[in-house]
């Protein structure tokens, strides 16, 4: 009996040996979250943004170690938030419009990446403002200056800022056609004449040198693809997991539309995304979305200027 109850004793105090080494590796990888981003809050939030950061880890390494995943996770500037969290900090709800039948359906083509050709602006991150729609707008413009051969970081905060009569809401929300409806009337300046704030302000300055005379539209999961073989196309998507997104084809989504992102081509039968969240987000500030209606990127039309 005596025998029995060390062998006990001794298995529970290896199983309690990997719990405490694994719950310090968690609280190191906290501490080295909080110096990379340069964050510090009170004790409580502190204490809670914890807790989160720590469940958020035991997830990320369940889902890697599960072998029937498309896509990996990875801790990110997003770690420290729930789901919830994140979507309502993040995200902001855009109403269904354009098609009443979603085309779901996407044709084979061959793949298509316009990062690898140079017709692909930098990305960029819109921070706490729900600003994606401008984000979307100028990537999509940026991209049709490249193929005219013309290079410009183009002004977000502008669009934030002034394109209200147009039917945006600033830092709550707005569409990339209304952006492009902005830009048709005024033209647009530089980032660097207009720098981002990542807040709503008052219009500092209209227009710029920067015009177009129209914008196209795509619809449906063929109009993507169509459109796609020629440029760069704005689009809009359920974003709501893709918070721990790290690599990979990601289809883990659910049914509301609430970000705008630049639709940059096809990969391996996979649409594959420039998002606005920095580089330190997902592949370098790309995902890949499976092919089809994926997140609803086909569920509104997207556009792209002329």
């Amino acid at each position: 009996m005596r025998k029995e109850l060390i062998v006990a004793s001794l298995v529970s105090l290896a199983i309690l040996a990997v719990y405490y080494s694994s719950h310090e590796a968690k609280t190191d990888a906290f501490e080295e979250w909080k110096g990379s981003f340069g964050v510090n809050w009170a004790p409580e939030e502190e204490a809670y943004r914890r807790l989160i950061f720590e469940k958020n880890l035991i997830e990320i390494e369940a889902h890697n170690a599960d072998k029937t995943q498309t896509y990996k996770k990875g801790v990110n500037q997003f770690s420290i938030y729930t789901t919830e969290e994140f979507a309502d900090r993040f995200l902001t709800p855009m109403p269904m419009v354009g098609l009443p039948e979603v085309d779901a359906t996407m044709p084979e083509i061959g793949d298509v990446d316009w990062t690898t050709q140079g017709k692909v602006s930098k990305v960029k991150n819109q921070g706490s403002c729900g600003s994606c729609w401008a984000f979307s707008a100028t990537g999509a413009l940026e991209s049709f200056f490249l193929f005219k051969g013309q290079s410009a970081s183009l002004s977000e905060q502008q669009l934030v800022d002034c394109s209200r009569p147009q039917g945006n809401q600033g830092c709550n929300g707005g569409w990339p056609s209304n952006a492009l409806k902005y830009v048709i009337a005024n033209g647009i300046t530089t980032e660097g004449a207009y720098p981002y704030a990542g807040r709503d302000q008052a219009c500092k300055a209209q227009g710029g040198a920067w015009k177009i005379g129209s914008q196209q539209s795509f619809s449906g999961c063929n109009g993507l693809t169509s459109g796609i073989n020629a440029h760069p196309i704005s689009v809009t998507v359920d974003a709501t997991n893709w918070s721990p997104y790290k690599s990979g084809v990601f289809n883990n989504c659910q049914a509301s539309i609430n970000h705008a992102v630049l639709l940059v081509g096809v990969v391996g039968g996979a649409w594959k995304i420039k998002n606005s969240w920095g580089t330190g987000w997902g592949e370098s500030g790309y995902i890949r979305l499976a092919g089809g209606n994926t997140c609803g990127v086909c569920a509104n039309a997207g556009v792209y200027p002329a």
